[in-house]
């Protein structure tokens, strides 16, 4: 018969009776196209003794996972299991205090246009033939 729960059992780090803003100490959303889901973060090669000490359990279990290599913010909101705005205020913070270093996204290339195409594909086969 069991006396209580089993103490080797992770703590969770957020539950229903803790709300979100908590743990983002109430920082506002940063705006959409600064961490969008595919930007990569890692941990930075210096990290300040005394800022990763003062880390909530959240923003240390970030760090942990993006210690060893990159991961998309959507990765990290996805082994977190913490909604995508709270990661990206955390990614924020974490930047600001030199912790973490963001990749921003390659942007688009802008559409050829077709006809250009065409026309230097026509161009090349009636060069050389094929």
């Amino acid at each position: 018969m069991s006396e209580g729960p089993e103490q080797d059992e992770e703590l969770e780090l957020t539950s229903p009776l803790v709300p979100l803003f908590v743990i983002t100490n109430g920082r506002a959303l940063p705006p959409d196209h600064e961490y969008e889901h595919t930007t990569l973060v890692t941990a930075a090669a210096e990290r300040g003794q005394a800022a990763a000490r003062t880390l909530s359990p959240e923003a240390g279990q970030v760090m942990d996972l993006v210690a060893n290599g990159f991961l998309s913010v959507a990765e990290v909101a996805g082994h977190t299991h913490l909604p995508l705005g709270i990661v990206r205020i955390l990614l924020a913070q974490l930047e600001e205090d030199g912790l973490i270093l963001a990749r921003r996204p390659i942007p688009r290339s802008e559409r050829v246009d077709r006809e250009l195409v065409s026309a230097v594909l026509e161009g090349l086969k009636n060069r050389f033939g094929a």
